[in-house]
């Protein structure tokens, strides 16, 4: 199933939604993992924290869809699969 143009601006707005939650609970220590799931429990996706505090998303396949990093500053960067940035926030 292809998602089409608007569908996959959703989604990288969710994934930014998301990696900004992720952010915001990850420890800095210890890496973690998180699966993304449907309505019928199906999994969607997945992000894993690094130690180094970089959360990196991948789709269902396990393909890399994007990465969030937080500088010191407190400036999330958000990336795309390319290493593109696609947006940052300040906490």
């Amino acid at each position: 199933m292809s998602l089409g143009v608007s569908n996959a601006s959703t989604v990288v707005q969710k994934l930014d939604a998301i990696a900004l939650l992720l952010l915001a609970l990850a420890s800095a220590v210890n890496a973690q993992n998180v699966r993304f799931r449907d309505a019928h429990g199906r999994t969607t996706g997945s992000a894993r924290t690094d130690a180094n505090g970089v959360t990196t998303f991948h789709d269902r396949a396990g393909r890399v869809t994007g990465t969030a990093r937080t500088d010191r500053n407190g400036m999330t960067t958000f990336r795309d699969a390319a290493g593109r940035t696609t947006g940052s926030i300040r906490k």
